[in-house]
């Protein structure tokens, strides 16, 4: 503000954009970004999840072993690369010095490298603070009526731009494969966008779907086509053995194995598609 040499004053009005500008550059990464971009991803992934979830890992120690599928979400400040990959393959097998006993259960989603979820995050936050700080006057006197008006809308299209910012990121999927030399299957999910008729959770079990990874269910045809070869002369598949098949990776993943055996092995029995016995005897007949 300044007095003109008529007398008159002449006041400077920031625009919304320099000032907007001026609260991203004051952000803090460890105060403001980061916590809020951690609550921004764990929200979208929680919104309609239909499996067990664990957020941002910092070891495979911290990953239960379980044998229902979990998704486990990355630090969205590390992006995906060869040396994450390994480190990722290392806790799929092992969980801290132990070997795991489910590591088929994992489905690992990690972001892509960059800043672009980063950016739309401090954006958001740069419009919430300048819209907060007008609310309580801090700003109100530079702004007239249809500055707030844009105010309001700015706010909200950034946040959805953030939303989007985190589908957009969180693109990779890793799964155990014994038969690739890393350990890991990977799938890249591509571009997303965030809307209400699909949920992340169900993405990335859609896209494990569509590879033939996961399944809702299994028949008896499934099973005689994936009999082991040990096991043709017998004709005989311990459910201890047919269980940890599920779970390690060596057939399709189930959403919940244990649920699926429970009802689908007395389904097979019933219709007589496959048998069930116990009480082995020296000639290789059954007690039952």
């Amino acid at each position: 503000r300044r007095v003109g040499t008529d007398g008159y004053q002449i006041r400077y009005q920031p625009t919304l954009k320099k000032v907007v500008n001026d609260k991203r550059a004051s952000l803090d990464e460890e105060r403001d970004t980061r916590p809020a971009t951690l609550n921004l991803v764990k929200a979208e992934f929680e919104r309609g999840r239909t499996v067990p979830m664990h957020y941002f890992p910092e070891s495979g120690a911290e990953v239960a072993d379980s044998p229902r599928l979990m998704i486990v979400v990355g630090d969205p400040t590390e992006g995906w690369s060869d040396e994450l990959r390994a480190r990722v393959a290392d806790w799929t097998k092992t969980r801290g010095a132990s070997p795991r006993l489910y590591p088929g259960a994992l489905v690992w989603c990690f972001m892509k490298r960059g800043r672009e979820l980063r950016n739309k995050v401090e954006e958001w936050l740069a419009w919430r603070r300048v819209k907060a700080e007008i609310d309580e006057g801090l700003l109100g006197g530079d702004f007239d009526r249809g500055d707030r008006t844009e105010l309001v809308a700015r706010v909200k299209e950034a946040e959805e731009a953030a939303k989007d910012g985190v589908w957009a990121s969180y693109r990779f999927v890793a799964v155990a494969d014994a038969q690739d030399e890393g350990g890991l299957k990977v799938i890249d999910l591509g571009a997303g966008h965030s809307g209400a008729s699909e949920t992340l959770c169900g993405r990335v079990l859609a896209a494990l779907k569509a590879e033939g990874l996961l399944n809702e269910s299994v028949g008896a045809s499934y099973l005689e086509r994936n009999w082991p070869t040990a096991l043709k002369a017998s004709g005989a598949w311990p459910l201890a053995g047919l269980r940890q098949s599920f779970l390690n990776g060596s057939l399709t993943r189930l959403l919940d194995p244990d649920a699926v055996l429970r009802r689908k092995i007395v389904e097979f029995v019933t219709r007589a598609e496959l048998g069930l016995a116990s009480g082995v005897r020296p000639d290789g007949t059954y007690d039952r």
